[in-house]
């Protein structure tokens, strides 16, 4: 299969790349980036484990062509905290206990990521709808949902 050099712009910095037309975001990340906080799940685009923000959109890495993506901007978790320091909404999920095995916590960032640089004081029914294609194994999504509210300053997080 003939390959093709691609420019990404990820976590602010430039790369370039040679892929395969057919070559998934996700793959790129993890495989060529070394960024494997996306992580892969289902394959098909129904955990939400790979969500990523294109141009502060949260998008699924596993069903999402590297191709596309050409001068857009990606972010993985990794590029959220800054200086060594977590971001506020990562701290949130620590602090929380918004993580339990912590496999769907980089997808579940991110996708909040998305919503709070949309909507900076969402409801809990706006958090839980923005993350409804988000599948956590291990809870009930209450420390979840706890900690984007935490993240956002919001009355009512425990």
């Amino acid at each position: 299969m003939a390959k093709r050099l691609l420019s990404l712009n990820v976590n602010g910095r430039e790369y370039d790349v040679a892929i395969h037309d057919g070559a998934l975001l996700l793959d790129v990340l993890r495989d060529k980036l070394q960024l494997t906080g996306t992580k892969q799940g289902c394959d098909g685009g129904e955990c939400g484990a790979c969500t990523v923000l294109v141009d502060d959109q949260p998008r699924l890495a596993c069903s999402t062509l590297a191709a596309q993506l050409e001068g857009r901007r990606i972010e993985t978790v990794e590029g959220l905290a800054q200086g060594g320091r977590l971001s506020r909404l990562q701290q949130a999920f620590h602090d929380k206990l918004g993580a339990q095995c912590g496999y769907c916590t980089p997808g579940m960032i991110m996708a909040s990521e998305g919503l709070l640089r949309h909507n900076a004081q969402p409801s809990a029914e706006e958090i839980r709808a923005a993350l409804a294609g988000n599948l956590c194994r291990c809870t009930g999504y209450v420390k979840i949902v706890e900690s984007v509210q935490a993240a956002a300053g919001l009355e009512g997080a425990r």
